[in-house]
């Protein structure tokens, strides 16, 4: 689908089928039909694309398609509205013998997470909405998460548990950027030389220069690459390699599986566009040979919001990990016993 028939469709849709849960505030953008039928792309005084602002990618849309959607792109804005509606109910009917967060206040936005694009998967190439097959060198390395993920289990150290347990990174911040469960919110800001995305969880600022400066040296390696951008007409394309080995990118788990983690070879292409006042069509696509067989492509959109963005003070309240840590030593002891 071109980003001119995303236009269109926007323009002719807004988000005026989407379902806003009656705790919401206000919806992330502005109902597009009731804008004027002329829009001008803001520029920054040097002429770029103006993007700076909050922004948020909250969505219901799974990364991958559901079995039940299988051959089935697109929603009708009708379908969609009941997509939304049945995710919400779930999020709203958590048991009472539930003992965790309540879902409704922890995970409740102020706007629709629905389907604005109308896609029933962020991935759409492969055409069949799912992630390629996993490369023999891709297999391998899943062997081994999985024999590692035993000690993660036995919670043997703080180093064996998760990025996001230990406060380091959820993987929102991508590249490429496909939200989270909650605070799927950034903000970005600009001049002729750099963009920068600030991402709300868990507080992570990626700088993209757009000064033709080269990627770092191929040995230093980051948990969220080396960022390299320029300008193709008005779409901001941005270049990352330099990743880890521990990268690991993912949507909320309700939506998307939390065993996508890249190897070293990952290659990521995104392509910004903004189309209308309130809404940018974000693209991306993941080349890893060392994952998987071939390259796999997606979509999704990010919406105006309403800032600011407040600290994800994760480490100050992180008491889950000591917790994590001190049961697994109780039990041990116990076990011994």
């Amino acid at each position: 689908m071109s980003l001119r028939f995303v236009a269109v469709a926007l323009a002719a849709f807004g988000i005026t089928f989407l379902v806003v849960p009656t705790h919401a505030a206000e919806p992330a953008a502005r109902d597009t039909s009731k804008m004027p039928k002329s829009w001008t792309l803001p520029r920054t005084p040097d002429g770029q694309p103006d993007f700076q602002g909050y922004w948020t990618n909250g969505t219901y849309i799974p990364l991958e398609r559901p079995k039940e959607l299988a051959g089935k792109e697109f929603f009708t804005a009708a379908e969609a509205a009941a997509y939304e509606k049945k995710k919400l109910e779930a999020e709203h009917s958590q048991a009472a013998d539930d003992l965790h967060y309540d879902n409704v206040i922890w995970q409740g936005d102020k706007w629709a997470k629905g389907a604005p694009n109308l896609r029933t998967s962020i991935v759409f190439d492969p055409p069949d909405g799912h992630l390629p097959p996993l490369s023999p060198e891709g297999q391998k390395r899943a062997a081994e998460l999985a024999a590692l993920a035993r000690d993660r289990e036995a919670a043997v150290s703080a180093e064996s548990r998760t990025l996001g347990e230990r406060c380091i990174t959820w993987g929102a911040d991508g590249p490429p950027m496909l939200g989270s469960t909650y605070n799927a919110n950034f903000q970005i800001l600009q001049n002729g030389a750099a963009v920068v995305i600030l991402t709300e969880m868990i507080h992570a600022a990626r700088t993209i220069a757009l000064d033709g400066r080269p990627h770092i040296a191929a040995g230093i390696q980051q948990l969220a690459g080396d960022s390299r951008g320029h300008w193709d007409g008005d779409t901001l394309v941005v270049d990352s390699t330099n990743f880890s080995g521990q990268t690991n990118f993912r949507g909320p788990p309700a939506t998307a599986r939390q065993d996508i983690f890249s190897s070293p070879q990952l290659h990521v292409i995104e392509r910004f566009t903004r189309v209308n006042e309130d809404t940018i069509v974000y693209r991306f696509t993941v080349d890893d040979p060392g994952t998987w067989t071939k390259p796999w492509s997606g979509e999704t959109l990010m919406r105006k919001t309403a800032g600011p963005i407040f600290e994800y003070a994760c480490h100050e309240g992180n008491y889950g990990l000591t917790d994590i840590l001190a049961g697994a030593r109780a039990a041990e002891k116990k076990r011994s016993n």
